[in-house]
C-alpha cells in the first residue's frame, strides 16, 4: 500500500508542476510537491548521485522553454543541471544555486523515511528539506514562474543544480574550470542567511549572506609503543589524543567580528527584547568584562556562538584494530570553521601551544580555500531581496550575514561576482538544528512564502521595465 501511494503521490505531483499556467493547483503551493519529488531521489553523498534530480528537473524545465544542459563529471554519479531561461540581453544573467547532493543518514533515528518525501502534519519531511533540496525546489519553481506567467526579461535567468558539494572534487570550483560561461553572470543566489521565526510563528529577521566562513581540516596524530594491551605504557597513543580533546574541550577561541556580522548582531539587539536584547547591545558596545558575560551567555545558542569566532570541533577519532592490542598511533580530525581575515597558520600554532605534548603533532590537511571578498550589500540584488524579504514579512529586520558554514559560493566570489546566500523560507530554531541531523523538515507554508517572495525578487532584478 506505501509504495502503491508513493506512486501515486508522484503522479499527481509531475501532472500539477507540470500544468500550464493560470490554474489554482500549482504556482507557490507546487513547491513543496517538488520537494517530496527531489528527496525521493536520494543524492546523499557519497556517492552523490545528481544524474536522477536532473532527469526530474529536465523535462519541467524544457516545457517552459528553458535551454537544458546535463554537464558530466569524470565521476558518473554527478552531474551538474543547468537551466536558462533567455531573456533581451540587454543586462548580464542572474543566477540561482542550489546543490543538489545532500549528507547521509543515520535512517534509525528518523521517525519517517529519510528519502521518503513525506508530507505530514504540513511539513515536508527528509533529508536534504532545509539543506538544501528546499531550497532547489523554490529556486526552480521561482525561476518556472517567470515563464509560466511570460515575464519579459533583460537578464537570461541561470538555474543551477550543482553535485558535489557535499564532498568537493567536482563542484563549482571544478565547474568553473571547465564550463565557466555557462555560469558566468553579473551576480547569484545561494544558499545561506536564515529566516528566523519566532516561537508565535512571526518572522524575526532575514539574513542575507554576503560572505562564508572558510572550512579548514586539521588532523592530530600521535605516536606511541605497540604493545600486547596487558602491560601499557606511558606513551599510549590514544592517552596521548584524550588529553588533547580534554583540552581543547575547555579551549575558546577569542572574539572575533566582520563588518556584517556587527550588522547582524545590532540587528538582533534591535528584533529581542527584554534581557536578551540588552545582552545583544552589551556585546557590540559593552566594556571588556561585560562583552565577556554576554559572550558566555549568548553563546549558549551554538549558532550565535559559531558567528562570533573560529569555531574547532573534533569529527573523527581513529586509532586501534584489536582488542588486546596498544595501538602505535591514532589520529583526529578537526573541522575548523575560520571567520574571514583569520590566520589558519597563527590557529595552528595557537593549538601546538595548547597541547604543549612532543607526542603529538598538529597539521593541516587538505587544502584551504583562498579568501573570498564579501560581496556589496549596495548590489541590485542585495537590496532587491531585502526589499521583497519586508514586503513579505512585514515585521521583520533585514541585515546582512556572514554564513557560520561553508558553500560553493567561492567559485563566482573569487572572480569578482557578488553571491548574496539564503535559505528562502522561515524557520524554528527547532527546524534548524535538524538540519543535517535527524527527521529534517520544512514547513509546506513556509516552501509557499519563499517561493512568492523570490518570485518577486527575480522578477524586481531581472524582469523589463513594464513587467515591474
Amino acid at each position: 500500500m506505501h509504495r502503491v501511494t508513493r506512486h501515486l503521490s508522484s503522479l499527481v505531483a509531475a501532472v500539477v508542476l507540470a500544468a500550464p499556467a493560470g490554474l489554482a493547483a500549482q504556482d507557490t503551493d507546487s513547491t513543496a510537491l517538488l520537494l517530496a519529488q527531489l528527496i525521493r531521489a536520494n543524492s546523499s553523498n557519497p556517492p552523490g548521485h545528481t544524474q536522477q534530480i536532473a532527469d526530474i528537473l529536465g523535462p519541467l524545465f524544457r516545457a517552459r522553454g528553458f535551454q537544458v544542459d546535463v554537464i558530466p563529471t569524470p565521476d558518473s554519479a554527478k552531474v551538474h543541471f543547468f537551466a536558462r531561461l533567455k531573456g533581451n540581453g540587454s543586462k548580464k544573467p542572474l543566477l540561482l544555486a542550489a546543490h543538489a547532493d545532500v549528507v547521509g543518514v543515520e535512517r534509525e533515528k528518523w521517525t519517517v523515511d529519510p528519502f521518503g518525501g513525506v508530507i505530514k502534519d504540513g511539513a515536508v519531511y527528509g533529508r536534504g528539506a532545509i539543506d538544501f533540496k528546499g531550497g532547489l525546489a523554490v529556486f526552480a519553481r521561482a525561476a518556472m514562474l517567470l515563464a509560466d506567467r511570460k515575464v519579459p526579461l533583460d537578464r537570461d535567468i541561470i538555474f543551477l543544480a550543482e553535485a558535489d558539494e557535499e564532498g568537493a572534487p567536482m563542484n563549482t570550483t571544478w565547474l568553473a574550470r571547465q564550463h565557466w560561461d555557462k555560469m558566468d553572470a553579473e551576480f547569484a543566489l545561494n544558499e545561506g542567511g536564515w529566516i528566523i521565526k519566532r516561537e508565535d510563528g512571526r518572522v524575526q529577521y532575514v539574513s542575507i549572506s554576503t560572505s562564508d566562513k572558510r572550512v579548514l581540516g586539521v588532523t592530530l596524530t600521535a605516536k606511541g609503543t605497540s604493545t600486547h594491551a596487558s602491560m601499557p605504557l606511558p606513551d599510549n597513543a590514544l592517552v596521548t589524543v584524550g588529553r588533547a580533546l580534554a583540552k581543547l574541550g575547555s579551549y575558546e577561541t577569542p572574539l572575533e567580528f566582520t563588518p556584517d556580522s556587527r550588522k547582524y548582531f545590532a540587528t538582533l539587539a534591535k528584533t529581542s527584547t527584554g534581557e536578551t536584547a540588552r545582552l545583544y547591545t552589551q556585546l557590540l558596545n559593552g566594556t571588556p568584562q561585560q562583552v565577556s558575560a554576554a559572550d558566555q551567555v549568548l553563546s549558549r545558542d551554538p549558532l550565535i556562538h559559531s558567528l562570533m569566532r573560529n569555531t574547532i570541533a573534533p569529527v573523527i577519532v581513529a586509532g586501534g584494530f584489536r582488542s588486546n592490542v596498544i595501538p602505535g598511533s591514532a589520529e583526529v580530525t578537526l573541522n575548523v570553521r575560520l571567520i574571514p581575515g583569520s590566520d589558519a597558520a597563527a590557529l595552528i600554532r595557537t593549538l601546538e601551544k595548547l597541547f604543549n605534548d612532543p607526542l603529538l603533532t598538529v597539521k593541516m590537511s587538505g587544502a584551504l580555500a583562498p579568501a573570498s571578498p564579501a560581496s556589496p550589500d549596495t548590489s541590485l540584488l542585495y537590496r532587491a531581496l531585502a526589499a521583497e524579504s519586508k514586503a513579505q514579512w512585514p515585521e521583520a529586520e533585514v541585515t546582512p550575514y556572514l554564513f557560520q558554514a561553508g558553500t560553493d559560493a567561492g567559485a563566482w566570489r573569487n572572480r569578482g561576482i557578488p553571491v548574496f546566500g539564503i535559505y528562502p523560507y522561515p524557520i524554528s530554531t527547532d527546524e534548524l538544528r535538524r538540519m543535517h541531523g535527524n527527521d529534517e523538515r520544512v514547513s509546506v507554508e513556509s516552501l509557499r512564502q519563499g517561493t512568492e517572495m523570490l518570485f518577486r525578487t527575480l522578477k524586481r532584478v531581472a524582469g523589463s521595465s513594464g513587467a515591474r
